[in-house]
Protein backbone atom coordinates (compact mmCIF):
# COMPACT_ATOMS: atom_id res chain seq x y z
CA UNK A 1 0.00 0.00 0.00
CA UNK A 2 2.87 2.19 0.77
CA UNK A 3 4.12 2.12 -2.63
CA UNK A 4 0.60 3.13 -4.17
CA UNK A 5 0.27 6.17 -1.84
CA UNK A 6 3.77 7.81 -2.38
CA UNK A 7 2.94 7.66 -5.92
CA UNK A 8 -0.37 9.44 -5.52
CA UNK A 9 1.62 11.96 -3.95
CA UNK A 10 3.99 12.29 -6.12
CA UNK A 11 1.25 12.88 -9.14
CA UNK A 12 -0.44 15.64 -7.01
CA UNK A 13 2.71 17.25 -5.87
CA UNK A 14 4.03 17.39 -9.78
CA UNK A 15 0.45 18.88 -10.76
CA UNK A 16 0.37 21.54 -8.25
CA UNK A 17 4.14 22.58 -8.82
CA UNK A 18 3.44 22.57 -12.81
CA UNK A 19 0.45 25.31 -12.37
CA UNK A 20 2.52 27.42 -9.86
CA UNK A 21 5.36 27.82 -12.57
CA UNK A 22 2.49 28.42 -15.28
CA UNK A 23 0.99 31.04 -13.46
CA UNK A 24 3.78 33.24 -11.49
CA UNK A 25 6.49 32.42 -14.43
CA UNK A 26 4.75 33.73 -17.34
CA UNK A 27 3.16 36.61 -15.25
CA UNK A 28 7.06 37.45 -14.24
CA UNK A 29 6.18 36.22 -10.53
CA UNK A 30 3.01 38.93 -10.52
CA UNK A 31 -0.26 37.39 -10.89
CA UNK A 32 -1.82 41.09 -11.76
CA UNK A 33 0.53 41.92 -14.34
CA UNK A 34 -0.23 42.38 -18.03
CA UNK A 35 2.25 41.22 -20.41
CA UNK A 36 4.46 44.06 -21.56
CA UNK A 37 4.35 45.99 -24.69
CA UNK A 38 6.56 47.06 -27.47
CA UNK A 39 5.92 51.03 -25.97
CA UNK A 40 7.07 49.82 -22.62
CA UNK A 41 10.14 47.67 -24.36
CA UNK A 42 11.03 51.06 -25.57
CA UNK A 43 10.18 53.10 -22.68
CA UNK A 44 7.09 54.45 -22.60
CA UNK A 45 4.83 54.26 -19.53
CA UNK A 46 0.80 53.94 -20.27
CA UNK A 47 -1.47 56.85 -19.16
CA UNK A 48 -3.96 54.49 -17.88
CA UNK A 49 -5.07 50.55 -18.89
CA UNK A 50 -8.45 50.27 -19.79
CA UNK A 51 -11.14 47.16 -19.71
CA UNK A 52 -10.83 45.02 -22.86
CA UNK A 53 -14.84 44.46 -22.78
CA UNK A 54 -15.93 47.61 -21.08
CA UNK A 55 -14.09 51.22 -21.87
CA UNK A 56 -15.47 52.70 -19.30
CA UNK A 57 -13.41 50.77 -16.76
CA UNK A 58 -9.96 51.95 -16.21
CA UNK A 59 -7.45 51.06 -14.04
CA UNK A 60 -3.64 52.56 -13.04
CA UNK A 61 -1.79 49.38 -13.51
CA UNK A 62 -2.21 46.18 -15.46
CA UNK A 63 -4.91 43.93 -14.45
CA UNK A 64 -6.88 41.23 -15.60
CA UNK A 65 -10.62 41.06 -16.19
CA UNK A 66 -12.82 38.39 -15.22
CA UNK A 67 -11.89 36.27 -18.87
CA UNK A 68 -8.29 36.04 -17.49
CA UNK A 69 -7.72 39.09 -20.54
CA UNK A 70 -4.83 42.05 -20.15
CA UNK A 71 -6.05 45.17 -19.60
CA UNK A 72 -5.19 47.07 -23.03
CA UNK A 73 -2.43 50.09 -21.83
CA UNK A 74 -3.38 53.31 -23.44
CA UNK A 75 -0.66 56.29 -23.75
CA UNK A 76 -0.32 59.71 -24.95
CA UNK A 77 1.18 59.67 -27.97
CA UNK A 78 -1.37 60.11 -30.73
CA UNK A 79 -0.20 57.33 -32.74
CA UNK A 80 -0.26 54.42 -30.71
CA UNK A 81 -2.68 51.24 -31.04
CA UNK A 82 -5.98 51.42 -28.93
CA UNK A 83 -6.86 48.26 -29.05
CA UNK A 84 -9.36 48.66 -31.76
CA UNK A 85 -9.01 48.31 -35.61
CA UNK A 86 -11.42 47.99 -38.64
CA UNK A 87 -9.20 45.14 -39.65
CA UNK A 88 -6.74 42.97 -38.45
CA UNK A 89 -3.22 44.17 -38.65
CA UNK A 90 -4.31 47.20 -40.95
CA UNK A 91 -6.71 49.44 -39.67
CA UNK A 92 -6.63 50.98 -35.96
CA UNK A 93 -7.75 54.53 -34.46
CA UNK A 94 -5.47 57.03 -33.31
CA UNK A 95 -5.03 57.61 -29.95
CA UNK A 96 -6.01 61.19 -29.89
CA UNK A 97 -7.61 64.10 -31.94
CA UNK A 98 -5.66 65.78 -34.95
CA UNK A 99 -5.05 68.92 -36.52
CA UNK A 100 -7.95 68.99 -39.08
CA UNK A 101 -10.60 67.15 -37.25
CA UNK A 102 -13.54 68.77 -35.87
CA UNK A 103 -17.07 68.62 -34.03
CA UNK A 104 -15.38 65.87 -31.81
CA UNK A 105 -14.59 63.26 -33.92
CA UNK A 106 -11.29 61.34 -33.69
CA UNK A 107 -8.85 60.39 -36.49
CA UNK A 108 -8.57 57.01 -38.13
CA UNK A 109 -5.34 55.81 -39.03
CA UNK A 110 -5.43 52.65 -41.72
CA UNK A 111 -2.45 50.60 -43.72
CA UNK A 112 -2.26 51.34 -47.18
CA UNK A 113 -3.25 48.09 -47.94
CA UNK A 114 -6.47 48.71 -46.13
CA UNK A 115 -6.78 51.83 -48.36
CA UNK A 116 -6.58 49.70 -51.22
CA UNK A 117 -8.79 47.11 -49.96
CA UNK A 118 -11.33 49.69 -48.79
CA UNK A 119 -11.58 51.24 -52.42
CA UNK A 120 -10.66 54.93 -50.81
CA UNK A 121 -10.37 57.35 -53.25
CA UNK A 122 -10.21 61.42 -52.47
CA UNK A 123 -10.77 64.24 -54.43
CA UNK A 124 -9.33 68.30 -53.64
CA UNK A 125 -11.86 70.87 -52.76
CA UNK A 126 -12.11 73.54 -55.59
CA UNK A 127 -12.62 76.52 -56.13
CA UNK A 128 -14.24 77.17 -60.00
CA UNK A 129 -17.39 78.09 -61.98
CA UNK A 130 -20.51 76.46 -60.99
CA UNK A 131 -23.60 76.81 -62.95
CA UNK A 132 -26.78 75.23 -61.77
CA UNK A 133 -28.05 72.20 -63.34
CA UNK A 134 -31.40 70.69 -62.54
CA UNK A 135 -31.71 67.27 -63.52
CA UNK A 136 -35.26 65.85 -63.39
CA UNK A 137 -37.07 63.03 -65.04
CA UNK A 138 -40.99 63.26 -67.04
CA UNK A 139 -42.56 62.32 -69.95
CA UNK A 140 -44.10 63.49 -73.16
CA UNK A 141 -47.66 64.81 -73.40
CA UNK A 142 -49.29 66.93 -76.53
CA UNK A 143 -49.16 70.67 -76.54
CA UNK A 144 -52.58 71.79 -74.94
CA UNK A 145 -52.33 74.87 -76.72
CA UNK A 146 -52.49 72.98 -80.03
CA UNK A 147 -55.70 71.26 -79.32
CA UNK A 148 -58.85 71.92 -81.77
CA UNK A 149 -62.24 70.06 -80.95
CA UNK A 150 -64.25 69.66 -83.46
CA UNK A 151 -68.15 70.46 -82.31
CA UNK A 152 -71.03 70.79 -85.29
CA UNK A 153 -73.78 73.78 -84.88
CA UNK A 154 -76.68 71.60 -85.71
CA UNK A 155 -78.00 68.67 -85.01
CA UNK A 156 -77.31 65.46 -87.44
CA UNK A 157 -76.34 62.12 -88.23
CA UNK A 158 -73.29 61.09 -89.05
CA UNK A 159 -73.80 59.72 -92.94
CA UNK A 160 -70.25 59.19 -94.15
CA UNK A 161 -66.98 59.16 -91.50
CA UNK A 162 -63.48 59.66 -93.68
CA UNK A 163 -61.56 59.84 -90.74
CA UNK A 164 -61.65 56.46 -88.40
CA UNK A 165 -59.07 55.87 -86.02
CA UNK A 166 -57.14 58.22 -83.39
CA UNK A 167 -53.56 59.27 -84.81
CA UNK A 168 -54.66 59.84 -88.04
CA UNK A 169 -52.48 62.59 -89.70
CA UNK A 170 -54.88 65.56 -91.33
CA UNK A 171 -54.08 68.55 -93.10
CA UNK A 172 -56.31 71.44 -93.65
CA UNK A 173 -59.01 71.15 -95.86
CA UNK A 174 -59.30 67.39 -95.35
CA UNK A 175 -62.89 65.78 -95.50
CA UNK A 176 -63.89 64.55 -92.17
CA UNK A 177 -67.72 63.63 -92.33
CA UNK A 178 -70.95 64.14 -94.05
CA UNK A 179 -73.58 65.31 -92.05
CA UNK A 180 -77.52 64.94 -92.85
CA UNK A 181 -78.72 67.67 -91.00
CA UNK A 182 -83.15 68.67 -91.27
CA UNK A 183 -82.30 72.40 -89.58
CA UNK A 184 -79.20 73.40 -92.14
CA UNK A 185 -80.98 71.72 -94.61
CA UNK A 186 -84.13 74.07 -94.37
CA UNK A 187 -81.67 77.17 -93.41
CA UNK A 188 -80.86 76.31 -97.24
CA UNK A 189 -83.51 76.26 -98.99
CA UNK A 190 -84.61 79.53 -97.08
CA UNK A 191 -81.32 81.49 -98.27
CA UNK A 192 -81.81 80.58 -101.58
CA UNK A 193 -85.75 81.60 -101.77
CA UNK A 194 -84.29 85.09 -100.32
CA UNK A 195 -82.19 84.95 -103.19
CA UNK A 196 -84.77 84.52 -105.22
CA UNK A 197 -86.93 87.62 -104.15
CA UNK A 198 -84.04 89.88 -104.89
CA UNK A 199 -84.75 91.71 -101.25
CA UNK A 200 -80.75 92.22 -100.18
CA UNK A 201 -81.85 92.66 -96.52
CA UNK A 202 -83.97 89.11 -96.44
CA UNK A 203 -80.57 87.38 -98.58
CA UNK A 204 -78.37 89.31 -96.10
CA UNK A 205 -80.40 87.94 -92.89
CA UNK A 206 -80.63 84.31 -94.22
CA UNK A 207 -76.63 84.04 -94.77
CA UNK A 208 -75.56 85.05 -91.73
CA UNK A 209 -77.87 82.53 -90.50
CA UNK A 210 -76.00 80.30 -92.82
CA UNK A 211 -72.35 81.17 -91.13
CA UNK A 212 -73.56 80.90 -87.30
CA UNK A 213 -74.80 77.42 -88.20
CA UNK A 214 -71.26 76.51 -89.40
CA UNK A 215 -71.38 76.78 -93.35
CA UNK A 216 -67.99 78.29 -94.65
CA UNK A 217 -67.73 81.47 -96.87
CA UNK A 218 -66.81 78.77 -99.95
CA UNK A 219 -69.75 76.29 -99.37
CA UNK A 220 -72.34 79.65 -99.31
CA UNK A 221 -70.55 80.27 -102.86
CA UNK A 222 -71.22 76.51 -104.03
CA UNK A 223 -74.79 77.54 -102.76
CA UNK A 224 -75.03 80.55 -104.46
CA UNK A 225 -73.79 78.78 -107.78
CA UNK A 226 -75.71 75.61 -107.72
CA UNK A 227 -78.84 77.22 -106.71
CA UNK A 228 -79.20 73.91 -104.60
CA UNK A 229 -79.55 72.72 -101.23
CA UNK A 230 -77.06 70.26 -100.07
CA UNK A 231 -78.21 67.26 -98.64
CA UNK A 232 -75.15 66.41 -96.85
CA UNK A 233 -73.34 68.73 -95.20
CA UNK A 234 -69.10 68.17 -95.69
CA UNK A 235 -66.92 68.70 -92.36
CA UNK A 236 -63.32 69.52 -92.77
CA UNK A 237 -60.84 69.61 -91.15
CA UNK A 238 -59.86 73.06 -90.02
CA UNK A 239 -55.84 72.90 -89.47
CA UNK A 240 -53.03 70.27 -90.04
CA UNK A 241 -52.73 67.97 -87.24
CA UNK A 242 -53.21 64.45 -85.67
CA UNK A 243 -56.83 62.90 -84.64
CA UNK A 244 -56.19 63.01 -80.60
CA UNK A 245 -59.63 61.74 -79.89
CA UNK A 246 -62.97 60.66 -82.39
CA UNK A 247 -65.84 60.92 -80.49
CA UNK A 248 -68.40 59.90 -83.43
CA UNK A 249 -68.89 56.78 -85.48
CA UNK A 250 -70.58 56.34 -88.87
CA UNK A 251 -74.78 56.37 -88.29
CA UNK A 252 -74.39 58.16 -84.81
CA UNK A 253 -76.64 61.04 -84.31
CA UNK A 254 -74.76 64.08 -82.78
CA UNK A 255 -75.69 67.30 -81.34
CA UNK A 256 -73.84 70.42 -80.87
CA UNK A 257 -72.88 69.80 -77.00
CA UNK A 258 -71.14 66.36 -79.11
CA UNK A 259 -67.30 66.69 -79.35
CA UNK A 260 -66.67 64.61 -83.06
CA UNK A 261 -62.98 64.91 -83.20
CA UNK A 262 -59.95 66.71 -81.64
CA UNK A 263 -57.13 67.41 -83.28
CA UNK A 264 -53.53 68.49 -82.19
CA UNK A 265 -50.62 69.84 -83.95
CA UNK A 266 -47.53 67.59 -82.91
CA UNK A 267 -44.74 70.61 -84.18
CA UNK A 268 -43.98 71.53 -80.42
CA UNK A 269 -44.89 68.98 -77.23
CA UNK A 270 -45.06 69.52 -73.36
CA UNK A 271 -42.98 68.12 -71.11
CA UNK A 272 -43.86 67.48 -67.49
CA UNK A 273 -41.28 67.01 -64.84
CA UNK A 274 -41.27 66.30 -61.15
CA UNK A 275 -38.68 68.38 -59.09
CA UNK A 276 -38.13 68.31 -55.40
CA UNK A 277 -38.81 72.10 -53.32
CA UNK A 278 -35.76 72.39 -52.94
CA UNK A 279 -34.72 72.12 -56.46
CA UNK A 280 -37.45 74.90 -57.38
CA UNK A 281 -36.30 77.66 -55.87
CA UNK A 282 -34.96 79.80 -57.82
CA UNK A 283 -36.54 78.49 -61.13
CA UNK A 284 -38.78 80.98 -63.34
CA UNK A 285 -40.70 80.87 -66.70
CA UNK A 286 -38.20 81.05 -69.23
CA UNK A 287 -35.36 79.11 -67.88
CA UNK A 288 -33.47 77.59 -70.68
CA UNK A 289 -34.28 73.63 -70.24
CA UNK A 290 -32.31 70.51 -72.41
CA UNK A 291 -33.93 67.26 -72.94
CA UNK A 292 -32.81 63.97 -73.83
CA UNK A 293 -34.80 60.89 -73.99
CA UNK A 294 -33.69 57.40 -73.25
CA UNK A 295 -35.09 55.64 -76.34
CA UNK A 296 -33.44 57.83 -78.79
CA UNK A 297 -29.74 58.03 -77.64
CA UNK A 298 -27.47 60.89 -78.83
CA UNK A 299 -30.76 62.96 -79.63
CA UNK A 300 -30.75 66.41 -77.92
CA UNK A 301 -34.16 69.03 -78.09
CA UNK A 302 -33.34 72.60 -75.99
CA UNK A 303 -36.41 74.78 -75.02
CA UNK A 304 -37.87 76.84 -72.13
CA UNK A 305 -39.33 76.22 -68.99
CA UNK A 306 -42.82 77.90 -69.06
CA UNK A 307 -44.71 77.14 -65.98
CA UNK A 308 -43.47 76.20 -62.67
CA UNK A 309 -47.26 74.86 -61.16
CA UNK A 310 -48.60 76.56 -57.79
CA UNK A 311 -49.26 73.84 -55.53
CA UNK A 312 -47.06 70.56 -54.99
CA UNK A 313 -48.21 66.87 -55.22
CA UNK A 314 -49.96 65.62 -52.14
CA UNK A 315 -48.64 62.40 -52.28
CA UNK A 316 -44.91 62.92 -53.73
CA UNK A 317 -44.58 66.25 -52.40
CA UNK A 318 -42.38 67.13 -55.69
CA UNK A 319 -43.95 70.32 -57.80
CA UNK A 320 -44.77 70.28 -61.35
CA UNK A 321 -42.91 72.04 -63.96
CA UNK A 322 -43.95 72.01 -67.24
CA UNK A 323 -41.43 72.50 -70.33
CA UNK A 324 -41.84 73.12 -74.44
CA UNK A 325 -39.74 71.85 -76.94
CA UNK A 326 -40.05 72.13 -80.69
CA UNK A 327 -40.43 68.78 -82.02
CA UNK A 328 -40.18 69.31 -85.79
CA UNK A 329 -39.67 65.64 -86.94
CA UNK A 330 -41.79 64.38 -84.79
CA UNK A 331 -39.69 62.14 -83.21
CA UNK A 332 -40.92 63.17 -79.36
CA UNK A 333 -44.01 61.19 -78.32
CA UNK A 334 -46.60 61.62 -76.16
CA UNK A 335 -46.15 59.52 -73.29
CA UNK A 336 -42.42 58.34 -73.57
CA UNK A 337 -40.19 59.09 -70.93
CA UNK A 338 -37.97 61.86 -70.99
CA UNK A 339 -34.39 63.30 -69.08
CA UNK A 340 -34.58 66.90 -68.83
CA UNK A 341 -31.98 68.96 -67.69
CA UNK A 342 -32.52 73.22 -66.47
CA UNK A 343 -29.97 75.65 -66.13
CA UNK A 344 -30.64 78.10 -63.51
CA UNK A 345 -28.90 81.17 -62.25
CA UNK A 346 -26.12 82.76 -63.83
CA UNK A 347 -22.82 81.35 -63.38
CA UNK A 348 -20.73 81.89 -60.37
CA UNK A 349 -17.57 81.18 -58.69
CA UNK A 350 -17.10 79.32 -55.10
CA UNK A 351 -15.70 76.21 -53.65
CA UNK A 352 -17.29 72.78 -54.26
CA UNK A 353 -16.63 68.77 -53.67
CA UNK A 354 -18.11 65.87 -55.71
CA UNK A 355 -21.39 65.62 -54.35
CA UNK A 356 -20.75 61.85 -53.14
CA UNK A 357 -18.39 63.26 -50.81
CA UNK A 358 -20.90 64.89 -48.68
CA UNK A 359 -22.45 63.05 -45.48
CA UNK A 360 -25.64 64.33 -44.69
CA UNK A 361 -26.89 63.08 -41.37
CA UNK A 362 -30.39 64.89 -40.78
CA UNK A 363 -28.63 67.53 -38.34
CA UNK A 364 -25.31 68.39 -40.13
CA UNK A 365 -23.30 67.37 -43.03
CA UNK A 366 -19.88 66.12 -43.18
CA UNK A 367 -16.91 64.92 -44.71
CA UNK A 368 -14.07 63.19 -44.25
CA UNK A 369 -10.97 64.79 -45.04
CA UNK A 370 -7.47 62.57 -45.80
CA UNK A 371 -4.88 64.15 -43.39
CA UNK A 372 -1.72 61.91 -45.31
CA UNK A 373 -0.17 58.88 -44.27
CA UNK A 374 -3.17 56.99 -43.77
CA UNK A 375 -4.67 59.02 -41.56
CA UNK A 376 -8.58 60.38 -42.37
CA UNK A 377 -10.70 62.71 -39.67
CA UNK A 378 -14.21 63.47 -40.08
CA UNK A 379 -14.86 67.42 -40.40
CA UNK A 380 -18.36 69.52 -40.28
CA UNK A 381 -19.00 72.26 -43.22
CA UNK A 382 -22.02 74.22 -44.32
CA UNK A 383 -22.91 72.97 -47.91
CA UNK A 384 -24.83 75.18 -50.00
CA UNK A 385 -26.98 74.59 -53.18
CA UNK A 386 -26.14 71.44 -55.55
CA UNK A 387 -25.03 72.33 -59.10
CA UNK A 388 -24.60 69.19 -61.24
CA UNK A 389 -22.22 66.82 -59.69
CA UNK A 390 -20.82 69.24 -57.23
CA UNK A 391 -21.59 70.07 -54.07
CA UNK A 392 -21.35 74.04 -53.04
CA UNK A 393 -19.49 74.73 -49.42
CA UNK A 394 -20.15 77.55 -48.06
CA UNK A 395 -17.32 76.88 -45.09
CA UNK A 396 -15.63 74.38 -42.89
CA UNK A 397 -13.11 73.61 -45.84
CA UNK A 398 -10.33 75.12 -47.29
CA UNK A 399 -9.19 74.95 -51.17
CA UNK A 400 -7.34 71.82 -51.73
CA UNK A 401 -8.39 69.93 -49.12
CA UNK A 402 -8.35 66.21 -50.41
CA UNK A 403 -11.85 64.57 -49.07
CA UNK A 404 -13.20 61.52 -49.33
CA UNK A 405 -15.60 60.00 -52.25
CA UNK A 406 -15.26 56.94 -51.86
CA UNK A 407 -15.53 54.40 -48.51
CA UNK A 408 -15.92 57.35 -46.38
CA UNK A 409 -19.08 56.19 -44.88
CA UNK A 410 -16.98 53.06 -43.23
CA UNK A 411 -14.34 55.88 -42.36
CA UNK A 412 -17.05 58.20 -40.81
CA UNK A 413 -18.57 55.70 -38.43
CA UNK A 414 -15.40 54.53 -37.70
CA UNK A 415 -14.19 57.71 -36.23
CA UNK A 416 -17.71 58.41 -34.64
CA UNK A 417 -17.18 55.11 -32.55
CA UNK A 418 -13.32 56.67 -31.96
CA UNK A 419 -15.14 60.28 -30.84
CA UNK A 420 -17.75 58.15 -28.17
CA UNK A 421 -14.62 56.76 -26.68
CA UNK A 422 -12.93 59.49 -25.91
CA UNK A 423 -15.68 61.11 -24.12
CA UNK A 424 -16.13 57.81 -22.55
CA UNK A 425 -12.24 57.80 -21.11
CA UNK A 426 -12.38 61.44 -20.31
CA UNK A 427 -9.95 62.74 -17.47
CA UNK A 428 -13.13 63.20 -15.18
CA UNK A 429 -14.51 60.00 -16.02
CA UNK A 430 -11.51 57.80 -15.05
CA UNK A 431 -10.77 59.18 -11.50
CA UNK A 432 -14.62 57.75 -10.79
CA UNK A 433 -14.00 54.73 -12.50
CA UNK A 434 -10.29 53.02 -11.30
CA UNK A 435 -11.60 51.98 -7.89
CA UNK A 436 -14.54 50.28 -10.08
CA UNK A 437 -11.72 48.74 -12.35
CA UNK A 438 -9.83 47.51 -9.36
CA UNK A 439 -12.17 46.02 -8.08
CA UNK A 440 -13.37 44.11 -11.26
CA UNK A 441 -10.26 43.10 -12.82
CA UNK A 442 -8.33 42.77 -9.80
CA UNK A 443 -6.52 39.96 -8.51
CA UNK A 444 -8.48 37.53 -6.43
Amino acid sequence: MKPRIWVAVLVVLSVLAGMAVQRYGLNGGKMDRAPATSADVQGKKPKFYRHPMNPAITADKPLKDEMGMDYIPIYDDASNVQGRAIAKGSANVAGGRMPGATGGAAVVTISPAMVNNMGVRTEPAERSVLKRRIAAVGYVSWDEDRIRHIHLRYEGWIERQHVTFVGEEVHKGDLLFEVFSPKLASAQEEYLQAVASGNNFVRSAARVRLRSLGLAEEQIAVLDKTRKAETLIKVYAPADGVVESLGVRQGMFVESSTVVASLVDPASVWVVMDVFPQQAAGLAAGTDAELRVPALPGKVWRGKLEYVYPSADPVTRTIKMRLRFDNPDLLLKPNMFAEAYLHAGDERVALSIPREALIRTGTESRVIVALGEGRFAARTVEAGAEYGERTEIISGLEEGTQVVTSGQFLLDSESNLKAGLQRLSAPDAEKNVVTKGRRAGGAP
